[in-house]
């Protein structure tokens, strides 16, 4: 009984997106793909990705992914925790892919919050922008949902239940939240396909390489990051396999993309400060 109370507490509010369907390419509409509207003075956004200690460091561009009117979708936003207007755009770099493990992908993938959509006009694609990272467009619906909590980060939330799986599975289906076969989403919790990724935003921006063992990194950093990380971080997109009837587009293995923000960066509109993870079966 504990841990169901424990697991009742932990419901947050979701935006469900179900990115299928004919897309609009007016100004300023929630969709993905497409070309995006930025302002006119809009710089587009490159990744400066480190070469080898012979090779030079590549600028390669970002992909364009997704668009959200905010306006559109804030009735959906239950705790209020996005902006009530303007236009919120996510961008990755498609070419290199990174995972987020490495301090150095740090500008692999960016968000950017423009206030006044009034002024947007379409951007053009850079000339240097690969054609096939060049996505066409596709319509989003979205629904609000509640949502618990998958059992790894339940886990790291809750200490005194880390060995309590069978039981924390069975409250979760008793209490209706099973997996969801759609699994492209606002804010809520993610859908965890390897581990944890509060720890490792929280460890990784503090400029640990976690591409290895975790031996090297201080125990105070790592103690801080399972103690505060859930509580501090939120997941603000998770962006799972993109498909319709011509068109395709895949993250790794089957993997899907996850945008996170500290909770005090999101109340300050810090989009700037956002951290990728990218997770594969």
């Amino acid at each position: 009984m504990e841990l169901k109370r424990a697991l009742e507490q932990m419901y947050r509010n979701v935006i469900d997106l179900y990115i299928d369907g004919a897309g609009d390419e007016q100004i300023a509409v929630t969709r993905f793909g497409g070309v995006p509207d930025v302002p006119k003075d809009f710089v587009w956004p490159v990744f400066e990705m480190a070469g080898s200690k012979e090779g030079p460091v590549k600028c390669l561009p970002l992909s364009f992914l997704v668009q959200f009117n905010c306006a559109d979708i804030a009735e959906l936003d239950k705790e209020g925790l996005l902006p009530k207007s303007g236009l919120l755009s996510f961008f990755y770099e498609m070419d290199s892919q990174c995972w987020g493990f490495d301090p150095r992908d740090k500008g692999c993938a960016r968000v950017f919050w423009f206030e006044d959509v009034q002024n947007l006009v379409p951007a053009d694609f850079p000339r240097d922008l690969q054609e096939e990272f060049r996505f066409p467009v596709v319509g989003i619906t979205a629904e609000a949902n509640d949502y618990l909590p998958d059992w790894q980060d339940f886990a790291t939330a809750k200490k005194e239940f880390e060995h309590d799986w069978d039981q924390f599975e069975e409250e979760r289906i008793m209490l209706g939240c099973e997996e969801d076969s759609n699994a492209s989403k606002l804010l809520g919790w993610p859908d965890v396909i390897q581990n944890n990724m509060t720890c490792e935003c929280e460890l990784v921006t503090r400029g640990h390489y976690l591409g290895n063992t975790w031996d090297e990194i201080p125990e105070a950093d790592i103690q801080y990051a399972l103690q505060n990380s859930i509580r501090e971080w939120q997941m603000l997109l998770q962006l799972d396999t993109v498909e319709t009837e011509d068109f395709g587009l895949m993250f790794g293995d089957c993997g899907r993309l996850y945008f996170y923000i500290r909770k005090t960066d999101l109340a300050e509109r810090r989009f700037d400060r956002v951290w990728l993870i990218l997770q594969c079966y």
